[in-house]
């Protein structure tokens, strides 16, 4: 069977389950593709239906009369019968059986080949801070010699952006590669995303099969969490269509990072701050819940207001938080948003005294080189510490990172090492190549003596872990300025 027929069944599956499309419309049309009665009631055993069987013959009769075409087809599948098609009938329903599979969760082998996924944007803005995470992503299999218990690793790296977004995250990108690692009867484990925007986009795909996916970055809060006025309305149950959480993260939530930049804003003696955000998910939702926490400290805000992302001239938005009569600007959004340029233009009105501060987004290189001269002085928060401020069997994997790779690590590094080894070790305690199995052992973490320290998931699929770092912008690189632990809990 052809790999665009597999490809078409499995949007009509997600079709079925969203409603979309009924299952006699269903059946009429994986029957003209040429799969046999017992497949398409799988593939509708799968969608959570079962009462196909009986009327598969007189779908597939239906076909033959209203499409000549695919008489053949029709009647295979009426007697039950796969076309030769390919390797033949056996290989129809191994195709099938594959698509089945994918969606089921796992053979239940205790050996063979797991592949684990990844998916970022290689070749964006974020570069240097991407290839950092999949370097240390390949090093935690590495050191497990590429197995966990009986199984062989396979790790294949996706890039979630596109040309036509200059390389940054794009939502189509997301979603095929995820619908491609769901359709990988192989694939256990999602390692994704980078863009909390992004995440939003394969949650509910992955979800529905059952397929682990844990982040190394993703920060937005209305994920995993539901705290008023900071996430929408219908999050973060409508990430989750079956009910079961299947996504985790080991970096702490914009809750806790927006809280700690507020009160630091205090702590350097803002008294009115201007609020911008990029209009994405991650940006804005940051952005709320630093212009509440900065409220709540006793600060005077303006804002949240957002920012034209392709604006080729900020200096107008310069001139308006003069007026204002602010005294620091905080912007809740990415690197890959024009915030280098953005910076450019602020200072070039504000000055370079005037205090500036950006979240975990801006924390690259990326954001250093395209800001230039603009960043010097910056405050930016990290939901962590930096590379060379960790501890333990963190400080052991720093040194080892520069001696193979031979350059600093990126901030988000570490965290790309986490997540790959608490998913190589729920592979191993699962035992099974069953997706259930795993994403059951992945969510229960716990009392894990890693990279950035002893910490658990929570039910919600978020990190026990609250430690961020205050970090300022000297002599064109951070430096990390102090430790804060939020008031709040994760």
């Amino acid at each position: 069977m052809a790999s665009g027929d597999v490809r078409q069944v499995r949007q009509l599956m997600q079709d079925v389950r969203q409603g979309r499309l009924s299952r006699r419309d269903f059946m009429k049309r994986a029957a003209a593709l040429g799969f046999s009665a017992s497949a398409v009631g799988a593939f509708l055993a799968a969608c959570g239906t079962s009462d196909v069987p009986a009327t598969t013959g007189a779908v597939a009769t239906t076909v033959a009369t209203q499409a000549p075409g695919a008489a053949g087809t029709a009647r295979a599948v009426a007697t039950g019968v796969a076309p030769a098609v390919g390797t033949g009938a056996a290989g129809a329903q191994g195709t099938a059986g594959a698509v089945a599979t994918a969606v089921g969760g796992g053979s239940g082998q205790t050996s063979g080949t797991i592949k684990i996924y990844s998916s970022f944007p290689v070749n964006s803005s974020s570069k240097s801070q991407i290839d950092s995470v999949i370097n240390s992503i390949k090093m935690a299999l590495e050191e497990n010699g590429n197995k966990a218990g009986n199984f062989t690793l396979v790790y294949e790296s996706l890039d979630d952006g596109s040309p036509a977004k200059g390389g940054e995250w794009d939502a189509g990108v997301e979603a095929a590669n995820a619908n491609r690692a769901v359709a990988d009867p192989d694939a256990m484990i999602y390692l994704g995303t980078f863009n909390s925007g992004a995440a939003k986009v394969s949650i509910p795909i992955t979800n529905r099969a059952n397929l682990a996916m844990i982040s190394p970055a993703n920060t937005y809060t209305g994920l995993t969490k539901k705290v008023e006025g900071a996430v929408e309305p219908n999050e973060p149950e409508v990430y989750y269509p079956t009910s079961t959480r299947t996504y985790s993260r080991v970096i702490p939530t914009d809750d806790l990072q927006g809280a700690v930049g507020a009160a630091y804003a205090k702590e350097i003696g803002a008294k009115k701050v201007y609020v911008l955000d990029d209009t994405e998910l991650y940006g804005h939702g940051l952005a709320v819940v630093f212009a509440e926490e900065a409220k709540a400290n006793g600060l005077e805000v303006v804002g949240p207001e957002g920012v034209d992302k392709s604006a080729t001239d900020y200096r107008s938005l310069g001139q308006k938080i003069k007026t204002a009569n602010a005294d620091m600007v905080y912007f809740g959004g990415i690197t890959g948003n024009n915030a280098g340029k953005l910076w450019k233009d602020l200072r070039a009105v504000l000055g370079k005294d005037f205090k500036m501060m950006g979240p975990d987004g801006i924390y690259e290189d990326g954001w250093l080189d395209a800001a230039g001269d603009a960043a010097e002085g910056s405050y930016v928060t990290f939901g962590g510490l930096p590379p060379e401020k960790l501890t333990g069997k963190g400080a052991e994997w720093y040194k080892k990172y520069k001696e193979k790779y031979k350059i600093e690590p990126q901030g988000y590094a570490a965290y790309g090492y986490e997540a790959a080894s608490v998913a190589i070790d729920a592979i191993k305690r699962a035992g099974k190549k069953d997706r259930a199995a795993i994403r059951e052992a992945l969510l229960a973490t716990k009392n894990w003596d890693g990279v950035l320290g002893q910490w658990s998931f929570l039910p919600t699929g978020d990190t026990t872990l609250t430690s961020m770092s205050i970090n300022q912008v000297k002599n064109g690189k951070f430096e990390f300025v102090k430790t804060v632990q939020p008031l709040k809990k994760p």
